[in-house]
């Protein structure tokens, strides 16, 4: 089967003692599906693994393939208003970086986190994620893809503690 677009999805909070491991996974993965033919990744632009991320996209489209297509699917306008500004900077060169980026909502409300997810989804054939517990919003955004058939690449499951 050929996959021409992955997304991503996973927790705000990545330990700190796994964070250059997964960094490191996540560049190898996303490397290998550019090889395999995807040119289109989608990220939620959320703090933690969404960041870690888009970012990973952006070094590989300047530094190794100028091609691939980075498309930023936010919830909603507002989605960093609450953020440190250290945190609003990155998102807005992130966002300013991207080639793409669509507003699931205009406002934030209760349904606009899951909205934006769903859609993160449907755009794709391979969800990169990292999950590391059965319950939240990155939980629900893989038994979705699950369900709607992606092939899911779970990067909490391949990190070792020794990188």
């Amino acid at each position: 089967m050929q996959f021409t677009s992955c997304c991503f999805t996973g927790h705000r909070n990545i330990p700190g003692d796994e964070y250059a491991a997964i960094e490191k996974r996540l560049e190898h993965e996303v490397t290998d599906l550019i090889t395999q033919g995807v040119t289109y990744f989608y990220a939620g632009g959320a703090l933690g693994f969404d960041t870690m991320a888009a970012k990973t996209v952006l070094k590989l489209r300047k530094t190794s393939f100028p091609g691939i297509k980075l498309i930023l699917v936010l919830p909603c306008i507002e989605q960093a208003d609450r953020w440190s500004e250290d945190n609003r900077k990155t998102y807005d060169i992130i966002r300013i970086q991207a080639d793409e980026v669509i507003y699931t909502s205009w406002a934030n409300h209760s349904g606009c986190m899951r909205k934006r997810n769903r859609k993160l989804v449907e755009e794709s054939d391979v969800c990169v994620c990292y999950l590391s517990k059965s319950n939240g919003g990155t939980a629900y955004t893989v038994k979705y893809a699950e369900k709607r058939g992606l092939k899911i690449i779970n990067l909490a499951n391949t990190i070792s503690i020794n990188p």
